[in-house]
């Protein structure tokens, strides 16, 4: 599903209060509706031959009897300036959705010329609410890209892109707009089922006694050839605990407390890693050339321990890489905790 993204063409006007003009999409518009599937939201477009046979399948579902339902923006010249697409299903009753009904949003597609004028939160609104207080719909759910997801945010979706999911419930007569429901409570598994995914890691950032920065080199990650000590926290773990147990598997040594903290890094998610992550980089302290010695990696993760000025691993690593140690380093010398939110954004 594609979000409002860029520019320009004359719409129809809109409404007296300013809105968009949306309307609910008939069997006619099946057609229009599955060109917009094919050329803004599949990777491939269809051959005409799946055009013809999609909109066969869609126009019977886009009646009362079916289980399709969207609504549209039209262009001025005819054509279809925007869609929202939604496929209702049954589902076993809980709490939350005590009716059992469900609703896929398949597609929300703008042509390029009209983005930017909330055309695509129109339509996505004008079917999340159809649904819901007509049609009596308590659960939905998307799949979408990192860069459209704020916008199902905003309209109460949570979750990662790749799931993101929201429960809502039919506006009581009488109630006030906008107001919560009664209650909000919904199944402990279901709330954390909801909540966006994060991969949690932890590092150790240590130097020598000039305050040189110690890095490790990796024998498995060509894209992170250097980096500090460190790894994945396992299920249930502590932070510091993860970093004494990642420190004593990768250079034999055992990190000295308290634990202090100098940032945190987080990442969005990317084509290959479906989750957000979030780094807690704390202060390893500095070691004497003894300690330094005493080093023994790890060879199945590590095959170098090296220690240079801060300016001179510039070269050895990509930028993204060194953004985080050259905030870190600075971190420690200022006595301010850095925030970096764009590693692995590259």
């Amino acid at each position: 599903m594609n979000a409002d993204t860029a520019p320009t063409a004359a719409a129809k006007p809109r409404d007296a209060a300013g809105r968009p003009p949306v309307r609910a999409a008939t069997p006619a518009d099946a057609e229009a509706v599955t060109r917009m599937r094919s050329a803004y939201v599949l990777s491939a477009p269809f051959t005409e031959d799946w055009v013809r046979q999609c909109t066969d399948e869609l126009a019977p579902r886009l009646t009362p009897e079916g289980d399709a339902r969207a609504f549209v923006v039209d262009a001025p010249d005819g054509t279809m300036a925007a869609c929202a697409l939604g496929l209702v299903h049954p589902v076993l009753p809980a709490p939350a959705y005590p009716r059992g009904r469900a609703a896929r949003v398949q597609i929300v597609a703008t042509q390029p010329e009209f983005r930017r004028r909330g055309y695509a939160r129109a339509v996505l609104s004008a079917l999340l609410d159809h649904l819901a207080d007509v049609e009596d719909v308590t659960l939905f759910e998307l799949h979408t890209s990192p860069e459209a997801a704020p916008l199902y945010r905003e309209l109460g979706f949570s979750g990662s892109p790749a799931l993101m999911r929201m429960t809502r419930h039919r506006q009581r007569a009488g109630a006030v707009p906008g107001a919560q429901p009664d209650s909000t409570w919904v199944p402990p598994q279901q709330y954390a089922d909801s909540l966006p995914r994060a991969a949690a890691y932890v590092c150790l950032y240590v130097t020598d006694e000039d305050d040189r920065p110690l890095q490790l080199h990796s024998v498995y990650s060509p894209g992170h050839p250097w980096h500090m000590i460190g790894g994945a926290m396992d299920l249930g773990e502590r932070p510091w605990d993860a970093v004494v147990r990642e420190c004593r598997e990768e250079t034999g040594m055992t990190a000295a407390g308290p634990p202090r903290l100098l940032a945190t890094v987080f990442g969005l998610p990317r084509e290959q890693r479906p989750y957000s992550t979030l780094q807690l980089i704390f202060d390893g302290g500095r070691l004497t050339d003894e300690q330094i010695r005493g080093i023994t990696l790890n060879p199945r993760e590590h095959d170098e321990a090296r220690i240079l000025p801060l300016a001179e691993w510039e070269a050895l690593m990509p930028a993204r890489d060194f953004v985080r140690l050259r905030a870190v380093e600075e971190a420690r010398r200022t006595g301010v905790a850095a925030y970096v939110d764009t590693w692995g954004n590259a």
